[in-house]
């Protein structure tokens, strides 16, 4: 170290200590003096670098001793000092000592005014310390808990990626960009090193302004550059950039960069677990900042560590995502389900949850069931759990019960789904995992165009009329399915015109009113598609509005078309059955309809008018109905059922049932308030053998 401005001769006995006490001083090798004028010019130094001779700095002004990168800040708090006399202690400035090698470091400037004995000012007292590796340390613990704050709290890969580069700029990198094999992304495993130069990588966060690249894009690695060496041996590379750096010539992309920012220095960084290659982290540093050292290395490979694993998670976690994903959609409804008295629409909007579920179901006598539910949670299970409540749906839809009742009985099939999963083993991860779940049954009837609704733990339909005014529907809300709630399920029933239409969504759509009002608004316009509601209703939707997914129904009611149904009020009398083989036949003639289709019908309702006049009571009617099948009714009071016998071969009756079953496709007993009907479904063949 080199000292200027030593004792004057003949300093008096008295000021001995003082001079000792100031040679000493500025003989400390870690702490740079200065003693500033009131110019704030230098008059003595102890400089802080070899580089750069005292003699060269005496006479100097402070901010040109000192080449700070805010020499404005500096000179303020000079001139604070000297005119205030208020010490500044510990200021953190960004610079160099006049021609030291090297970019800016961090120097800790510490002043205090001198003042003669009467307090007037002298100068001051400047005293300057390195604190660039104390600084640096201090810089990478602040990274590193930024990369732990930010990084591993998501479940998604492209969200990881962005937490880890929001981490490192600029706290330790000017530019960063992660990489990730693509195949990750859907949750693939990842290969093994080393890897395949076919093998694409895709961009899945970048940060800093380092080129033109954006994320989303991808690249094959190009050989014999830093980038492939560290997917091939699973080590990360530390690199000088500069227009002589061999590998550039074998990456043009990276060489542009390059030029254009400034980079210097770069550190390659393998997203590595258990030898298999998840992706690649690049750090660039730019003009004005110290290139890496290997220091940085350990930091960058720390880093790296962390984000693999929760790349990892993420990706097991998108795999079962993708499977829940995948059997969801096979278990829901392949086709719109339409009928020839109302119109459907919906949309299944993607998430974390794989339980929300749809169905349109076609009901005897030209009715409807709509049905919505949901499932809370997500992964395998939960989208299995939605698939048995379904099949149960299904199964009970076919006995004609009314939608309170669906719901009941559905429900006790819950709570032997529940008592299932409590009964597995203490050590299987399903065995504390409780089951929520809501649903909602409506049937709609085009006869008596009325809809009825019961639900469990769901949000009530939202209605608007054919005029697009909203309806309001007050459907008692029963327990959620699963709920130790053992309160009735109920009904309520409401007469629509035609044209109305109904909005079934799962609850993450409709958390308050307020949603209640934007779907009414979006479905204020009648004279459009029901597809075009239905889109309308996801439009109006917050960003956030459905985190975990859902599921939108749309209904639009109707009426049969006169002409594809045909009701007759017969006599009850033994000569009905004739009389009623006649009225059929010609209506199937006037239909178009296969000889063979005519026959099998005659004989169906033959027997059904046969059985209604010898145990029913009347009045009794007949009803036609075509829609994709043909549906045969018989009506009459009596509230008892006939069953269905296996007559041996020495009776002379019981058969006509048995009959029945053969010839239809799906026969059943429907009750009302005013009797009962039996209903049979036919196949219809498509024309010309078609399909």
């Amino acid at each position: 170290m080199s000292d200027a401005g030593g004792p004057v001769p003949g300093t008096p006995t008295g000021d001995v200590m003082a001079v000792a006490l100031l040679d000493a001083l500025f003989s400390q090798p870690a702490v740079g003096l200065h003693v500033l004028d009131t110019e704030l010019r230098v008059e003595r130094v102890h400089a802080l670098s070899d580089a750069v001779g005292a003699d060269q700095l005496v006479g100097l002004h402070f901010t040109e001793a000192y080449r700070l990168d805010d020499p404005e800040e500096a000179q303020r708090l000079l001139h604070q000092v000297l005119e205030s006399g208020l010490p500044v202690l510990n200021r953190v400035f960004r610079g160099r000592l006049m021609r030291a090698p090297g970019p800016s470091r961090s120097l800790m400037v510490t002043l205090h005014r001198l003042d003669d004995p009467r307090g007037r000012p002298l100068g001051l007292l400047a005293a300057v310390v390195d604190i660039n590796e104390r600084e640096k340390a201090r810089s990478r613990a602040e990274c590193l808990t930024a990369v732990r704050r930010e990084v591993g709290h998501s479940l998604d890969v492209a969200a990881t990626c962005e937490g880890l580069v929001t981490a490192l700029v600029p706290r330790f990198a000017d530019f960063a960009v992660v990489e990730v094999v693509d195949e990750i992304l859907r949750g693939s495993p990842p290969p093994l090193s080393p890897l395949g130069r076919d093998v694409p990588l895709r961009r899945a966060a970048q940060r800093g302004s380092g080129g033109d690249s954006m994320a989303g894009d991808m690249r094959r690695l190009p050989g014999r550059t830093p980038f492939a060496l560290a997917v091939t041996d699973l080590r990360p590379r530390l690199s000088t950039l500069g227009p002589d750096t061999p590998w550039l010539a074998a990456d043009p992309d990276s060489a542009q960069m390059i030029e254009v920012s400034g980079a210097h220095s770069l550190i390659v960084v393998p997203l590595k677990l258990h030898g298999a290659v998840l992706g690649l982290v690049s750090l660039y540093r730019f003009r004005g900042v110290e290139p890496y050292d290997e220091a940085d290395l350990a930091l960058a490979l720390t880093a790296a560590a962390h984000a693999a694993l929760s790349i990892e998670n993420a990706r097991r976690y998108e795999r079962d995502h993708v499977i829940a994903s995948t059997v969801q959609r096979r278990l829901l409804p392949q086709h719109n389900g339409a009928r020839v008295a109302v119109e459907t629409a919906h949309a299944l909007l993607p998430g974390r949850n794989s339980g929300c579920w749809f169905d349109t179901i076609g009901l005897s006598g030209a009715r409807t069931a709509l049905i919505i539910g949901n499932v809370e949670g997500h992964g395998l299970q939960t989208a299995i759990t939605m698939g048995q409540l379904r099949t149960v749906i299904h199964a009970l839809s076919g006995l004609d019960l009314e939608p309170d009742e669906v719901l009941a009985r559905l429900n006790d099939t819950a709570d032997r789904l529940a008592e299932e999963r409590r009964s597995l083993p203490p050590g299987d991860s399903l065995h504390n995992q409780s089951l929520t779940a809501t649903c909602m049954y409506a049937v709609y009837d085009p006869f008596a165009r009325t809809c009825t609704v019961a639900r469990a733990g769901h949000p009530a339909p939202v209605v608007v009329a054919p005029d697009g005014s909203p309806i309001v529907l007050d459907v008692p809300e029963g327990p959620p399915l699963f709920s130790e709630d053992s309160a009735p399920f109920a009904t309520a029933t409401i007469e629509l015109d035609e044209g109305s239409v109904l909005a079934f969504l799962t609850g993450s759509l409709l958390p308050d009113t307020r949603a209640v009002a934007r779907v009414q608004d979006a479905l204020a316009y009648p004279d459009r598609r029901l597809r075009q509601l239905c889109d309308a209703i996801i439009y109006g939707l917050p960003a956030d509005a459905h985190p975990d997914g859902a599921a939108l129904l749309l209904a639009r009611t109707g009426v049969v078309p006169p002409d594809r149904v045909a009701t007759w009020e017969l006599a009850h009398d033994r000569t009905t059955p004739a009389i009623a083989r006649t009225l059929v036949r010609d209506r199937l003639e006037g239909w178009n309809l296969d000889e063979e289709t005519i026959e099998a019908t005659e004989l169906i309702v033959s027997e059904l008018i046969t059985n209604a006049v010898r145990y029913g009571t009347p009045p009794l009617h007949l009803r036609l109905l075509l829609d994709r099948t043909l549906t045969c009714e018989v009506h009459d009071t009596s509230p008892v059922a006939p069953n269905l016998r296996h007559a041996r071969t020495v009776d002379e009756g019981g058969r006509g049932l048995f009959i029945v079953s053969q010839l239809a496709t799906h026969w059943g007993t429907r009750y009302g308030p005013d009797g009962k009907a039996l209903w049979t479904e036919q196949e219809i063949p498509a024309p010309d053998g078609g399909s």
